[in-house]
């Protein structure tokens, strides 16, 4: 049965990375770029079988760079495979598992997507009206639309890239206070738009802080109660919340460990916040099973009509691997596999969320540490263990490139963060 929120048919947002290929939805024509095609639909059963060794192998390695602690969960069309490494807790040394939860970050966005693409469904939100429509006076620029915020193309700067210049700093200075919405738009405004509406992609927070403004414009609720009413109860997803701005993560939870910008620094714990700079874009916490869940239930058309899923799918480029839709992403992998989720970052945590094409597959990866690359690019191989299964021993498998993307083991490399996207920490 299909799920639909109380008052909705339902709304899909998803990150992807894409290369050129045979099968995706075109972008808008106002993308100013090329658009980014998918390569055929795959179904879980066209798939690979999980490689779990290989993923066990690739939480190790996180370990080894830093992590105190790494989980991912893969759900195979009913089957679960759970692998877990290190600790929750460095300080009692309690062993991290998937029953834990934890920060998700950046996947916040494609809860604040669906919601938005439900009131699509219903008729109170148009993606190709400007913001200011809804929300008079704003944005700088009344050409920004709707769809141009949930695609990264109003050219809003992301205010994070100040917030957190230092990390650690920045983080404790944050730690506790409680922004409005408007506070946080007000510091993206004191810079300049960074291109024109409906250009390039470029990445910013400022973009969903503006979706939580419009979901609660437009259902009279808060956030939390559009999350509640419209994702989390319909689709029973147990472990999953919005507390802001309470600080503390209620139940059984890995703790988050955030690494200064100086080599050999202290780790803080950085659990308790309020995530007050980030709320509609990145302050929902969960665990592998309901993200898993979530994703799976949006590719299958569970949220959302089959006409806004598809919308989430017009992609424009992030690099020769990536696509962004609406508040979801696409990643083409290796095996000639395109996948669909979305990134986490939150300080103290990483996360992967991706599933198939037809929402068979999924698999949800936490590391449960930040500020650290080496370790954001280990825990991408999570997906390629996830959905292309072992290693082909052929030399082209193993060194060459697959349909124009990167061979395993050469991926593109996770230079940037979903947070202070601007400053590269290499």
């Amino acid at each position: 049965m299909t799920v639909r929120g109380t008052a909705a048919l339902g709304a899909v947002l998803l990150s992807v990375v894409a290369v050129p290929a045979q099968t995706a939805t075109a972008a808008p024509a106002d993308a100013g770029n090329r658009s980014v095609q998918a390569h055929p639909a795959q179904t879980a059963e066209d798939l690979a079988a999980p490689d779990v060794a290989g993923l066990r192998e690739v939480l190790r390695t996180a370990l080894t760079q830093g992590a105190p602690g790494a989980i991912a969960r893969v759900e195979d069309d009913g089957t679960v495979h759970e692998v877990a490494e290190g600790v929750a807790d460095r300080t009692t040394g309690r062993a991290i598992t998937n029953a834990d939860r934890f920060r998700v970050g950046s996947v916040t966005k494609s809860f604040s997507a669906v919601v938005l693409l439900q009131l699509v469904d219903e008729g109170a939100l148009d993606l190709d009206t400007p913001v200011d429509t809804y929300l008079p006076g704003l944005l700088p620029d009344d050409r920004i639309t709707v769809r141009h915020v949930l695609s990264h193309r109003s050219g809003l700067y992301d205010y994070t890239n100040d917030m957190f210049a230092d990390t650690v700093p920045g983080f404790e200075a944050v730690r506790n206070k409680v922004f409005s919405y408007q506070e946080l738009i007000d510091l993206s405004l004191e810079k300049p738009l960074g291109n024109a509406p409906g250009a390039a992609y470029s990445y910013s927070n400022t973009n969903f802080v503006v979706a939580g403004m419009l979901i609660e414009k437009l259902t009279g609720k808060s956030v939390q109660s559009a999350y509640k009413s419209r994702i989390i109860k319909p689709l029973g997803l147990r472990d999953t919340s919005y507390v802001h701005p309470r600080t503390t993560i209620a139940g059984r939870h890995a703790k988050g460990y955030l690494p200064p910008d100086v080599a050999d620094g202290t780790l803080v714990d950085s659990t308790e916040q309020t995530v007050s700079w980030a709320q509609s874009a990145g302050a929902v916490i969960s665990t592998t099973r309901d993200l898993d869940t979530f994703f799976s239930a949006l590719l299958r058309g569970e949220l959302t009509s089959a006409a806004q899923l598809a919308q989430m799918q017009q992609w424009v480029p992030v690099n020769s691997t990536q696509g962004y839709g609406l508040g979801l992403r696409r990643r083409d992998l290796s095996c000639g596999v395109s996948v669909y989720g979305h990134t986490g970052t939150v300080q103290g945590y990483y996360t992967y969320a991706f599933t198939s094409k037809d929402g068979g597959r999924s698999v949800t990866a936490l590391a449960n540490t930040s500020n650290n690359g080496t370790v954001l690019n280990t825990m991408a191989r999570t997906l390629e263990s996830a959905f292309c299964g072992k290693p082909a021993k052929s030399s082209k498998a193993a060194t060459g490139a697959v349909n124009g993307s990167a061979a395993r083991g050469g991926t593109p490399v996770e230079r940037y963060e979903d947070i202070a996207p601007g400053i590269a920490r290499d």
